[in-house]
């Protein structure tokens, strides 16, 4: 007992401290700077030291939130009116993940450093925030156009010996080349004035619009329109014109242990296509909305104190503008909406705030609808969000895990790891966005913290403000009087029983909250997959490995039936059945 216990001490040491460092720690110490050639002007953001025991590709491009085992090692700083040649110092007391850099191991490593460039914002609450806007590619910081970056260099460390290296960044990443217009899938970025207003300066919508077949022979006809939410798209998803290409060298799929998984997305893609042109096939309009704003690779589609009003530019800018242009209904009884887990959640959240205007939400693997669920932690009822504390014992909150229960993260772990890449909430990553998009405004600007980012200690006073504007199932329990007659039969909800993030927890929640409502009742669906990870939705039939590939006609029999029984008297049901 006694050996078990000092082996929870030492092991509480390891996990608890990573990412802190002391000045008295020794270890090595590295300057970057950037040369005048990439800026004559002074630059802000955040310096990213990567060092990767893996040589096969640079560090940066080795990063991937998750799976964060096959993460390289991760030291962030701040820099605020960087001048070129001035040197930005990483050293032990910089914040490290998992640990500071005086903890390294010693041996050979791939070295690499980022510098995600940050841009001032003068908002319209009066705030002035600097934060990393997005360049087209989706909020990644590792192929970021503008970041600078450092050519990868071999380097054997020993922490016991300080030493110091210099690093240059001079290497800049280029734009992206937009995508063309094809006779299925075209593409637009519509200015919005509300987000422009909020922000202080011109904001833009992008979507990706797949069109029916027809859409150009049949001048009169009116579409459905189905809004597919989810992180951010660099175009339409699973949709390809032409057969898988033979000469595509297989790639095993880690998640879903299938070998040539690459292979077997380009034949689904290839087999919607063939769907898609087939005769009598419903004949709709499919959009996915780019969105990525300076938190995330998406807004989460509602109005937020953080982020601005997204939610009304979506929909009432956005869709607008495209239901016009590409002759939609343009009625709430023919739009739709789904997606899965970001987009779970925003496919149900827009079906709550916008309750008319939309038919039906279909929701995948959501994150969190239930912040008594948030994850695996209860923010109204705990006291930490790392840790169970027990008299004795402390337990550490998992993460991540397989469907065997296996865990390969902690919260801890997942925070810290943001904090690495980011302070003041401004990592890009998941933890951080959820505190930017519920949370009301801090004092200096930044989302205030649901918790604090280092320890774990939540903030309940903060957590209400959560409650009563985002845990989705208070709201639509809260005003069920007032929602009840436009959501009754609406509400589709589908998640794994056994979520890689611990998802299925909120849906339990919100099924039981759901299934108790009356004066209407609900008349939705809640479903679960037996053992299935992130991200089930809903086919019993096929696993996720194929299923996720499927959204934009998985629900088609569903969407045309509640068409059927609810379109108005005299609506179109006929122009788009060609």
């Amino acid at each position: 007992m006694r050996l078990s216990l000092l082996c929870h001490a030492a092991l509480c040491a390891l996990v608890c401290g990573a990412g802190a460092a002391t000045a008295a720690q020794p270890g090595p110490v590295f300057a970057i700077s950037f040369p005048a050639a990439r800026s004559a002007a002074p630059l802000d953001g955040r310096v990213i030291l990567l060092l990767a025991t893996d040589t096969s590709t640079e560090p940066r491009l080795q990063v991937d939130g998750d799976v964060p085992l096959k993460n390289p090692f991760m030291v962030g700083l701040t820099v605020d009116g960087l001048k070129p040649g001035q040197a930005a110092v990483i050293d032990a007391a910089s914040f490290g993940w998992p640990a500071s850099v005086s903890a390294l191991p010693p041996g050979d490593y791939a070295l690499q450093a980022v510098l995600n460039r940050y841009e001032t914002f003068h908002r319209a609450d009066g705030s002035t925030v600097k934060l990393p806007p997005d360049q087209g590619e989706g909020q990644n910081w590792t192929i970021k156009p503008g970041n600078l970056y450092s050519k990868p260099v071999r380097i054997h460390i020993d922490p016991a010996h300080a030493g110091r290296t210099n690093i240059v960044l001079d290497q800049q990443i280029p734009p992206i080349a937009a995508k063309p217009d094809t006779e299925f899938v075209r593409h637009v970025t519509l200015r919005s004035e509300l987000l422009s207003k909020f922000w202080g300066r011109p904001m833009y919508l992008g979507a990706h619009i797949l069109l029916p077949a027809g859409f150009d022979t049949h001048p009169n006809a009116h579409y459905p329109l189905m809004v597919f939410h989810g992180h951010f798209p660099d175009d339409i998803s699973g949709f390809r014109t032409t057969p898988p290409d033979p000469k595509l060298k297989p790639v095993y799929s880690d998640r879903f242990h299938l070998p040539a998984y690459n292979r077997i997305v380009q034949q689904e893609a290839y087999a919607f296509y063939q769907k898609w042109i087939a005769a009598n096939f419903p004949r709709y309009i499919v959009i996915e909305i780019a969105h990525a704003n300076p938190y995330y690779d998406d807004s989460y589609a509602v109005n937020s104190a953080n982020l601005g009003p997204y939610g009304d530019a979506i929909n009432k800018e956005l869709i607008p503008y495209i239901e016009q242009k590409f002759r939609a209904l343009g009625q709430g009884w023919a739009r739709f909406t789904y997606g899965g887990s970001t987009g779970g959640w925003e496919a149900l959240a827009t079906q709550v705030f916008y309750p008319k205007m939309y038919n039906g939400a279909f929701a995948a693997c959501p994150d969190p609808i239930d912040f008594r669920a948030y994850t695996v932690i209860n923010l109204y009822a705990d006291k930490n969000a790392y840790a169970l504390q027990g008299q004795a014992l402390g337990v550490e909150r998992p993460a991540m895990r397989n469907y065997l229960g296996e865990v390969f993260a902690t919260q801890r772990n997942t925070n810290y790891m943001e904090l690495a890449l980011g302070d003041r909430g401004r990592s890009t990553g998941q933890f951080d966005i959820w505190q930017a998009v519920f949370g009301p405004e801090g004092a200096d600007g930044y989302p205030a913290a649901i918790y604090d980012k280092r320890t774990g200690e939540i903030d309940h006073k903060i957590a209400a403000y959560w409650r009563e504007h985002y845990d989705l199932t208070h709201i639509i329990q809260r005003d069920w009087s007032r929602l009840g007659p436009d959501l009754q039969g609406k509400i589709h909800i589908y998640v794994g029983s056994a979520d890689t993030y611990y998802l299925n927890d909120a849906v339990y929640f919100a099924q039981s909250t759901l299934e108790s409502l009356r004066n209407p009742p609900y008349g939705g669906e809640v479903a679960y997959g037996d053992r299935a990870e992130h991200c089930w939705n809903g086919d019993p039939k096929l696993p996720n490995a194929y299923s996720r590939l499927h959204y934009n006609f998985m629900y088609l029999p569903k969407i045309l039936d509640r068409i059927a029984k609810t379109a108005p008297a005299g609506a179109d049901l006929t122009s788009w059945r060609y």
